[in-house]
């Protein structure tokens, strides 16, 4: 900001700053820093997927019968194959899942439980032509545990299960993915909250606790990069974790999900009718809390380092905010920030 405004001001208050803002505000209108990060990443070549080229235009015949071609084969012969995986999965992680609820905690609950969560994820990644590299596994995490990892959609929960069982906390949905969570968490400890509820933060922050103090117990998987909520509850619950970072080639496919844009069904008829979903994932070793250090510092430290390893841009913004109007305390921020030049300036 005191660089934005250095041309427009001397030392003192000027009317003329009105400009500065007035000038960040029409570019915000035009492009916003925000939008553009819930949006479809630009390919530099086209993958034969119109939803990647709104603006196409007719080039050639012969790439024009690539692409009928292309069109013919992922509806007419991929897509009845992936939707039969995808409701064999489904159907048999509901059934097994709600079966397995019925017994008494136990190993061999606990057993059991793994054993079908693996296997219908699994069945699921299929479903998608999934093609997923590891990367690292020496870093996996154990079990009592907490990890951390950057979120796209729910499949990321698909995509990680594959290798290996976590316990998971989230938000609760309605619709089919309704149906899953509610079925699931009969058979493991999942933990379901609604982020506008207070009552919800605290009774996450208490199961945390909980869970972790239990070295038997699967570790947890959170998504906590952006959401306030997950962020606050899993850091003060926690010293140290484990971190994954995954990036998806959307040369194959665009994995992210516009859940303000798409119902569930509609994302995933829109993955299954894509040529595949590719993605890396990097186990990465534990960091620990450090003396000192409260939760949101070492959140945010987690956080730049999931963004350094998946050469992510790193935002300090919530990523609520595709959602919600922008709180109060970011612009009270920016209030703040132009008193103290005002203050430092000797105006006031």
């Amino acid at each position: 900001m005191e660089k934005g405004l250095s041309g427009l001001r001397g030392r003192d208050f000027e009317l003329s700053d009105v400009f500065y803002f007035s000038k960040k505000g029409l570019e915000a209108i035009v492009e916003d820093e925000v939008t553009q990060r819930f949006s479809s990443e630009e390919l530099v070549s086209w993958n034969l997927l119109t939803r990647t080229n709104v603006n196409f235009q007719y080039i050639s015949l012969r790439l024009t019968m690539v692409w009928v071609l292309g069109v013919i084969v992922r509806y007419c012969v991929l897509l009845p194959l992936r939707v039969t995986l995808a409701f064999i999965g489904i159907s048999l992680l509901v059934l097994g899942t709600t079966l397995v609820g019925q017994l008494p905690d136990s190993s061999l609950k606990a057993g059991l439980s793994e054993l079908v969560h693996l296997t219908c994820c699994r069945i699921c990644v299929r479903a998608v032509s999934g093609t997923i590299h590891y990367h690292n596994k020496q870093y996996r995490p154990q079990k009592g545990g907490i990890c951390v990892a950057n979120h796209t959609s729910p499949i990321d929960v698909l995509i990680l299960t594959t290798d290996g069982c976590y316990a998971m906390v989230g938000q609760v949905h309605g619709g089919l993915m309704g149906i899953i969570q509610r079925a699931i968490v009969k058979a493991c400890p999942h933990v379901w909250f609604e982020r506008s509820e207070m009552k919800d933060r605290h009774l996450v922050t208490k199961r945390l606790r909980e869970h972790i103090a239990d070295k038997k117990k699967l570790p947890i998987l959170i998504f906590p990069e952006g959401k306030t909520v997950r962020q606050g509850t899993a850091y003060q619950a926690v010293v140290d974790n484990n971190k994954h970072q995954k990036s998806y080639n959307p040369q194959f496919g665009d994995a992210f999900w516009n859940s303000s844009k798409y119902n569930m069904v509609s994302y995933l008829l829109r993955i299954m009718t894509s040529w595949a979903i590719v993605c890396d994932v990097w186990y990465m070793p534990p960091m620990t809390r450090e003396e000192g250090e409260d939760a949101v510092q070492f959140a945010n430290r987690v956080k730049s380092a999931i963004a350094v390893q998946g050469g992510l841009t790193e935002l300090s913004w919530d990523g609520g905010l595709k959602r919600a109007k922008v709180k109060d305390t970011y612009k009270e921020e920016q209030q703040k920030n132009y008193s103290k030049m005002i203050v430092g300036n000797g105006a006031l």
